[in-house]
């Protein structure tokens, strides 16, 4: 820093930084030096490399006199009384104060050009005259007699024949035609031009607004100190560093932020860490990545969108509930949230694609999404029996797939699937047996595979080209053996294979587990075990790790040493799992 503001002393300056340093309201400072010679002021902070200099120097501004401001009382006297103003009415009030002082000016300038007029029309005719003129002059007796007999002759007013006699015999004679003419012709034109100004406000503005510049142009100087409001100007997201996060939301409506950190990369089989404490029957149903400074885009079971900032959800630990949604978002009675995505900019080329548990498909233009007001938007149409369960960012050239409890699936192109407005229900994307439900959607360019997992823990890969391309609306094809030791289907993402991917019990636990470690199968498998589960707990949910393969900090990996104990019995599982897929690829 080599300049300070006006009035700021640089040593309760320092003082003041380290002891924001101190309280830990500014952290990343690693020296403070006061470098101030006879070449000039320096303050030098340094910083640890992992900081963002910007959000360090926003939060020098904000808590500091790095940037300070001076209060100024407009007091003023309006109509004879002082008032304090703000600047609008301060500029009002001259506003008001210059117009009526160029009224007054114009009026006082028409009333004497209108006067002169008058006089040299008078001149004009007696310029006319003047022989006559002269003569009636010569043979009053008194400047009365003369006046009285000029009005008489040549129908002139009391004004422009005094004006004629008060005027020396020399000059009288001396007048020439030309002259008063281009001055009566000069005198016309200048009472049109102040008329038009006293009748129409814009000329009487423009009047003001040139008397301005033009004083500006004769005494303005350059500004001692220079206002950098674009490269420092402050909002609450400048003070916050755009960091990877992992959002999490309960089935009862608890969210919360993390860091990717939090979760350590486990094998195939193992049981995973605790995610959270919940209440009774409460788990985690939706998990995603992100950074802070992404939007989320929350959408419900009746149709509506609500959208706040990632950095809005209040951080917290890994074991901790988090923050009801309702405090956040103002939900409606009985209003749950169905479906959450992250979203940096709304594109002209980019479509939000919505899929329903009835397989009710629509496609809209993410920027008839870009307005959300604070109490939400109407975003699809839905029937009373339905409710949304899935929406992808999309750009109108990808393949959808749709994923149902049942083990079906159908691939079809986006293309087939017009786009609508906002409030539309959608068409058809697939037809579904009795009770099955549409329990995930993915997109062909989201990975090279998808990963299907089933609420007893079981899951498999399966490539995407396995899925043939159909026509929207049809029945679709087998993707998943359900059988009683499986379960439903409950979870689908496109992987890739060096991917990783987080199973949520109903139980909270949080299982992160590579995706190379899943075996490979084709459509109609019941695939390995992934997760070993507690009776009466289930699979909730998954999720794809999208970012970010940083290890847990070292004192939670103990939690994982003390549960290999029980690897043996976990490994002939697994042993027996592979078993079971080879039987049933061979089935198939």
């Amino acid at each position: 820093m080599t300049e300070l503001p006006y009035n700021v002393n640089k040593a309760r300056l320092i003082e003041k930084i380290a002891e924001l340093h101190k309280d830990k309201k500014i952290d990343g400072i690693t020296d403070l030096r006061d470098e101030t010679s006879r070449e000039g002021m320096r303050i030098v902070v340094e910083l640890r490399r992992d900081v963002n200099p910007s959000v360090v120097l926003n939060l020098l501004f904000k808590h500091t006199q790095l940037q300070d401001t001076f209060g100024v009382i407009n007091l003023a006297l309006v109509n004879g009384e002082p008032k304090v103003l703000n600047l609008y009415d301060l500029l009002n009030y001259y506003l008001i104060h210059q117009k009526d002082v160029v009224t007054r000016r114009t009026k006082f300038d028409l009333d004497k050009a209108e006067a002169r007029a008058h006089i040299v029309e008078g001149l004009i005719i007696a310029q006319d005259n003047i022989d006559e003129v002269i003569s009636i002059i010569r043979s009053s007796q008194t400047t009365q007699q003369a006046k009285t007999r000029l009005m008489e002759r040549f129908g002139l007013s009391d004004e422009q024949s005094q004006a004629i006699v008060d005027m020396r015999l020399k000059a009288l004679t001396g007048l020439e035609r030309e002259k008063l003419e281009a001055e009566y012709k000069e005198l016309m034109a200048q009472i049109a031009q102040l008329k038009a100004i006293l009748a129409d406000e814009k000329k009487l503005l423009g009047v003001i607004r040139e008397e301005i510049i033009a004083i500006a142009d004769k005494y303005g100087d350059d500004r001692k100190t220079e206002i950098g409001y674009d490269e420092y100007d402050m909002s609450m997201e400048d003070l916050i560093p755009e960091t990877n996060t992992v959002i999490t939301m309960t089935k009862v409506g608890y969210i919360k932020r993390m860091s990717t950190d939090n979760f350590k990369a486990q094998h195939r089989g193992g049981k995973g860490i605790k995610g959270m404490e919940t209440i009774e029957d409460d788990y985690i149903v939706e998990m995603l990545m992100t950074t802070s400074h992404h939007y989320l885009m929350f959408f419900t079971n009746t149709g509506r969108v609500y959208r706040i900032k990632a950095y809005e959800i209040p951080e917290a630990s890994r074991t901790s509930r988090g923050t009801a949604i309702i405090n956040l978002i103002p939900l409606q009675p009985d209003e749950k949230i169905t479906a959450m995505i992250p979203i940096k900019e709304y594109e002209d080329d980019k479509y939000l694609f919505m899929a329903t548990r009835n397989g009710i498909v629509k496609k809209t233009p993410i920027k008839d999404y870009e307005n959300i007001r604070k109490n939400g938007l109407a975003a699809i149409n839905l029937r009373e029996d339905d409710k949304l369960i899935e929406v992808k960012v999309t750009d109108n050239s990808e393949d959808i797939l749709l994923f149902t409890k049942f083990g079906q699936c159908i691939r079809f192109k986006e293309t087939d699937v017009r786009s609508t407005g906002r409030t539309t229900m959608g068409v058809i994307g697939m037809n579904l047996a009795p009770n099955d439900v549409i329990i995930a959607m993915q997109t062909a360019s989201m990975g090279e595979a998808v990963l299907l997992v089933s609420s007893n823990g079981l899951g498999k890969r399966t490539r995407i080209d396995e899925f043939t391309t159909q026509n929207r609306g049809g029945k679709g094809v087998k993707c998943y053996k359900i059988t009683e030791k499986s379960g439903n289907l409950v979870g689908v993402k496109s992987v890739e294979n060096d991917d990783e991917l987080m199973l949520i019990t109903t139980e909270g636990i949080i299982i992160r587990i590579q995706v190379s470690d899943v075996t490979v199968l084709g459509r109609i498998t019941t695939g390995v075990k992934l997760i070993n589960l507690k009776e009466g707990v289930s699979v909730a949910s998954i999720a794809k790790v999208v970012e970010d393969k940083t290890l847990m900090p070292p004192e939670e990996a103990k939690e994982e040493t003390d549960e290999s104990e029980n690897s043996d019995e976990d490994s002939a599982e697994n042993n027996n799992s592979h078993a079971e897929a080879i039987e049933n690829n061979t089935e198939a």
